[in-house]
């Protein structure tokens, strides 16, 4: 098992800047990809970023491309979402997840196997 919990989501102006983690305990010897998914009220939960366990690669949605950044620190099984130039349209729960498969695209969510609990974005126009 491993335990998801994001923090540093909150309210923000738009053009601004927040950065999010996630931290892992549990199961973190395992080789995760990590990904971030935001879900807006009354919409579909999407896939934000993702970076694979070296963080060789890194993958992003086309409406966050050249304004997120995903990156991860192993020595501290933390993941990161960097997000600038913040747009109302960001506004939504921000969640984490683990991803154990070798052969996912890690932008699907039925690729992963664990979920934290989600952070709050707000971006005021």
């Amino acid at each position: 098992q491993v335990q998801l919990v994001e923090s540093g989501g909150g309210l923000v102006q738009a053009g601004g800047s927040l950065r999010l983690s996630c931290a892992a305990s549990g199961r973190t010897s395992s080789s995760y990809a990590m990904g971030w998914f935001r879900q807006a009220p009354g919409k579909d939960r999407e896939f934000v970023a993702a970076i694979t366990y070296s963080g060789g690669s890194t993958y992003y949605a086309d409406s966050v491309k050249g304004r997120f950044t995903i990156s991860r620190d192993n020595a501290k099984n933390t993941v990161y979402l960097q997000m600038n130039s913040l747009k109302p349209e960001d506004t939504a729960l921000y969640y984490c997840a683990a991803s154990g498969s070798s052969v996912a695209t890690l932008t699907l969510e039925y690729e992963y196997d664990y979920w934290g609990q989600g952070t709050q974005v707000t971006v005021s126009s």
